[in-house]
């Protein structure tokens, strides 16, 4: 039961049926309500209609023992100022909601008369009908027949016979009926709409969500298999499920990209790490063997090129998992001529063109990896000299480091930033390099949110450029 209603189809479903029941039951409600009182409304005029026709009668002069009350099978009564019935309707027996009970009429008196003057003036003008009308639900027998009414109240003044005042009644029977009618046929028809409401958005979310259950399954046996290579079923429509489906996709995708640079990385790692160590140990076992034969320099040449092999793998994982550079502020004039001041060894001279001072934001480490990467590129490719400027354009700080080597072929200006990867011509003049310098520097770029390129230089060589947003001059 709770597996049944844990799913998306229950939930839709019920919340549907829920939202259709509340608002079947509000529009009932509005509904009865309109009705009744549209139906209480006819009820009031009718009896106001019929009161006035009997108070009419009477301020014309009508007696009230005089009325034609033989017609109406409605109840009436016509009660005086002292509250006595003077007239009442035929085969009236029982009645209540009016100003008296009594349904038996006694004789009215004269205008004037009294119990202290019995000889008081009975001459009046025509009597005068109120313009109001007070309405009051009550019931009443008829002829044997119990019914509830509504009462119109009408007072009619100077009559031959004081103040009267006349009820009318009329019939709720209809309003009733309706009601009745308009709550039974909700009672039966509510139900069976809600049913139809909740198998219908259980059909619809189903049929909707089976593309959903088809992305799940596959994602189940990419779990199992672990074969990244597998793809969902990409629906063919333009909804929130096909969206769903072809972004999944491409998050299979990159992850198969960064599996597949994850396997290449730990073969290509394993295979420039097993030269040097394997160096290392057959001079330390010869070394062993006869101390008079130990490469010193050697040894420590290939420990130089170990450790610093070493500390490149390092800081690709670093970057790798996400490491943020830092938000210091970073003077990159102040960083090349430190930097470059503290070089020794070269090959070749480098010449430094800074233009101002250019602040950026970063890991001053980070960036200075870079910029030792590029010379440590260009001393290895370069004839003569390297040449480094530094300038900003646009609100960017422009690193430029060059060359007058041979340059780097269009088609593999791209590809020198793969890790590992190095030329033909440059493995012959590498020094120890396992390509993994520009690498490094493109991602240190890339998470500084810079760029790093590489052009034809002035020269003709070789040109890096590493553009940073700068904060100011």
């Amino acid at each position: 039961m709770r597996r049944a209603f844990g799913s998306v189809r229950a939930r839709a479903a019920l919340a549907a049926t829920l939202v259709v029941a509340i608002a079947l039951v509000a529009a009932g409600a509005a509904v009865l309500l309109a009705l009744r009182t549209n139906l209480t409304g006819q009820a009031d005029s009718t009896a106001d209609s019929g009161a006035r026709r009997v108070a009419t009668a009477l301020a014309t002069g009508t007696a009230p023992d005089a009325l034609d009350l033989d017609d109406e099978d409605r109840p009436v009564q016509v009660v005086d100022d002292d509250g006595r019935l003077v007239a009442a309707s035929e085969d009236l027996e029982r009645v209540s909601g009016t100003g008296t009970r009594a349904v038996k009429p006694v004789p009215a008196k004269a205008a004037g008369d009294s119990d202290d003057d019995p000889g008081g003036d009975d001459s009046t003008g025509p009597g005068k009908v109120s313009d109001s009308t007070e309405y009051s639900g009550g019931s009443a027998t008829v002829d044997g027949d119990s019914a509830d009414y509504r009462f119109a109240e009408v007072t009619v003044d100077d009559t031959a016979h004081g103040e009267l005042t006349v009820y009318a009644g009329a019939p709720l029977s209809a309003e009733q009926g309706a009601v009745s009618t308009a709550l039974t046929a909700m009672l039966i028809g509510f139900p069976a709409l809600l049913v139809v409401v909740g198998g219908v958005t259980w059909l619809v979310t189903r049929r909707a969500l089976r593309p959903v259950e088809a992305i799940r399954a596959e994602m189940a046996a990419v779990t199992a298999s672990r074969d990244l290579a597998r793809r969902v079923p990409e629906p063919g429509t333009h909804d929130e499920v096909a969206r769903l489906a072809r972004t999944t996709n491409e998050t299979l995708a990159a992850l198969e990209g960064s599996v597949e640079r994850q396997r290449r990385f730990v073969a290509d790692a394993s295979h420039e790490l097993r030269s040097p160590i394997a160096s290392l140990r057959t001079q330390l076992e010869v070394g062993a063997a006869h101390p008079e034969l130990l490469d010193v320099p050697g040894a420590v040449e290939d420990t130089v090129r170990l450790q610093e092999l070493a500390a490149d793998l390092l800081l690709l994982a670093r970057l790798d998992a996400g490491e943020k550079p830092g938000a210091a502020e970073v003077d990159l004039a102040a960083l090349v001529r430190e930097e470059l001041s503290q070089r020794t060894g070269d090959r070749h001279p480098v010449t430094v063109e800074a233009r101002g001072s250019a602040r950026v934001s970063g890991s001053r480490s980070q960036l200075a990896r870079v910029l030792g990467n590029l010379v440590d590129n260009a001393q290895r490719h370069a004839r003569t000299g390297v040449r480094v400027t530094l300038a900003v354009e646009r609100g960017r700080a422009v690193l430029g480091v060059a060359d007058d080597g041979d340059g780097v072929p269009a088609d593999e200006r791209e590809r020198i930033f793969e890790r590992f990867v190095r030329l033909d011509d440059a493995r012959s003049r590498d020094g120890g390099g396992a390509g993994l310098g520009l690498a490094i520097a493109r991602d240190v770029a890339e998470r500084h949110e810079g760029t790093l390129t590489v052009r034809t230089a002035p020269d003709g060589g070789a040109l890096f450029e590493l553009g940073l947003a700068s904060q100011r001059w």
